[in-house]
């Protein structure tokens, strides 16, 4: 009876033995080889992985930036600082890259835009456009229901009581998920060193933008024909300030005669070391 189980059991064992080094060889053999600078570049990543870098997380950004399929300063939570850290693991230079932030691109406040209609269903954007491209008047407008403020990662962006969405630059990283998520494409990433802007959406026609809103882009080109740097283009109806060239003169902002060019004060802030 005994024998009867120990030939079984021996079987068995060779086996496990014979399968385990096969097993350890190929492990061997068929190793794929982590580049050491992965788990370096994860260590200075802020670990958000919010996906603003255009990877599903940290660390697939951490593998594609060691295998330089990736910009060393794509991550946009950790900003310019971690860019530099992460150039010094890869030994390159992360250059002078501008940190950027999102900007609803609207003043479609409900004292200056007007409804077509009452709007009483869910409290979402992407509900809410589907009657009729929404209630506001102007079809290129913020509807105001918060959806980019449901899915910001950070509390970076709130509807406000005049129903329509700000960011708080302060907080926002640019990760995208705003501009992800808002069905009426009014929010984009500008700089956030430039506090000019225009600040409409539509690209209708002067005429109807004037009847819809008091602060739409009327498309008169004052901005454009008087701008001393010539950094305003016209395109769809819109005037569009190209930063890379703005100076920040403010020409723009006293010719602009709806007041849709705006500017803001903005603050350096200086880290204390």
């Amino acid at each position: 009876m005994i024998s009867e189980l120990i030939v079984p059991v021996l079987w068995l064992g060779g086996m496990a033995i014979v399968f385990g080094a096969i097993l350890g060889y190929a492990s061997k053999v068929f190793a794929v080889e982590k580049d050491p600078k992965v788990p370096l570049i994860l260590d200075v990543l802020p670990g958000a992985n919010c996906g603003g870098c255009g990877f599903p997380g940290c660390e697939a950004f951490a593998v594609a930036v060691a295998a330089g399929s990736a910009k060393v300063d794509s991550c946009p939570v950790g900003g310019a600082s971690t860019a530099e850290k992460i150039g010094e693991i890869m030994g390159v230079d992360a250059g002078g890259s501008e940190r950027m932030i999102a900007r609803v691109i609207c003043q479609g406040t409900s004292s200056n835009c007007s409804n077509k209609f009452e709007y009483y269903g869910v409290r979402d954007c992407k509900e809410a456009v589907i009657a009729q491209g929404g209630h506001k008047s102007c079809n290129y407008g913020c509807l105001g229901f918060g959806t980019c403020e449901r899915v910001c990662p950070f509390d970076a962006i709130h509807v406000t009581e005049d129903g329509i969405a700000k960011v708080d630059p302060d907080k926002c990283t640019a990760c995208g998920k705003c501009i992800e998520a808002c069905p009426k494409l009014v929010i984009d990433l500008v700089p956030a060193s430039k506090g000019v802007h225009v600040d409409c959406n539509s690209k209708d026609k002067g005429k109807e933008v004037k009847s819809n809103c008091k602060v739409g882009c009327i498309g008169c080109k004052a901005c454009v024909k008087n701008c001393p740097e010539e950094t305003i283009g016209f395109e769809d109806n819109l005037a569009k300030i190209h930063y890379d060239k703005c100076t920040q003169c403010m020409v723009c902002v006293e010719k602009c005669p709806t007041n849709a060019i705006t500017a803001e004060m903005i603050q350096t802030k200086q880290k204390v070391s």
